[in-house]
């Protein structure tokens, strides 16, 4: 529980750095550059606010290879600064909603801020952990995950969740790291790698 706790307040520092500096050191990729090495394409990320860009982390461009309907009620679970909000939002279209969810403060005021800055109406965001989603059962059509099950020991928690309130026939695209050997046997335990 100990290295549950401590696992956790690091993914939750680092992030809220990178939402309240994205241009500081990070243990990790992080902006403009990144986004579009994972392929969200240059015109997009040009024309979409700069506040959603330049903290964007992840692990692919989940929200462009997502089917997503007009009109579909979308989940963003771990949203971040909202870059994948927006684009769904698009996607989605003025008789869709997408809900952002992040447990970053910092991530969301920048969510909120792009948000504003980009005239999306049909967002909502919250302040949440991925294993206790707020929202009712079978309420969304589509859920996107970026990259946060490696982040977030309760991954049995955050599945159960979305089998919860993803509605029958709806879909979930996720994307995230994994490894492709195991770890030697004696590899110390090491927290800062939240990876291992």
């Amino acid at each position: 529980m100990v290295e549950q706790t401590a696992l956790r307040m690091g993914v939750w520092r680092a992030y809220s750095a990178v939402g309240q500096q994205p241009d500081g050191d990070h243990p990790f990729a992080v902006g403009r550059r990144f986004a579009e090495g994972l392929g969200y394409p240059t015109d997009m990320l040009a024309r979409l606010p700069a506040a959603s860009v330049e903290a964007f982390t992840g692990v692919s461009n989940v929200s462009l290879f997502a089917e997503i309907p007009p009109g579909a009620q979308v989940l963003d679970v771990g949203c971040g600064a909202g870059l994948d909000t927006l684009i769904a939002a698009e996607r989605a279209g003025t008789a869709g909603q997408v809900m952002g969810i992040d447990f970053s403060a910092a991530m969301l005021a920048r969510a909120r801020q792009s948000a504003r800055e980009g005239g999306s109406e049909n967002i909502r965001l919250a302040q949440a952990g991925a294993e206790a989603l707020p929202l009712p059962d079978e309420s969304v059509d589509v859920a996107l995950v970026n990259g946060i099950f490696n982040l977030n020991s309760e991954r049995g928690w955050i599945f159960a969740e979305l089998g919860r309130v993803v509605r029958p026939g709806g879909a979930v695209f996720a994307a995230e790291l994994i490894l492709r050997e195991r770890e030697p046997a004696d590899a110390p335990d090491n927290l800062d790698d939240w990876f291992a």
